[in-house]
């Protein structure tokens, strides 16, 4: 079992497994999701929005790609 502590601003480390289990990276968006008193935690996709119909094509999601499409 990977414990971690909570501080009193409500925050907390995600302990070194987690993070290599879930390829996370500093700025990663994080999805809770709770089930029965359960939370489950999982690495939220990136770029994808409703609003955006390239979103879904992660191939599109380099910087050159969002300068170059920065004013459309």
């Amino acid at each position: 079992m990977i414990v971690s502590k909570l501080t009193s601003k409500a925050q907390t480390t995600i302990p070194q497994p987690i993070r290599s289990a879930l390829g996370l990276q500093p700025g990663d968006e994080l999805l809770y999701e709770i089930t029965d008193g359960q939370v489950i935690l999982t690495k939220a996709r990136t770029g994808v929005t409703s609003d955006d119909p390239f979103g879904a094509f992660e191939e599109w999601h380099s910087e050159a790609d969002t300068k170059a499409y920065a004013e459309l």
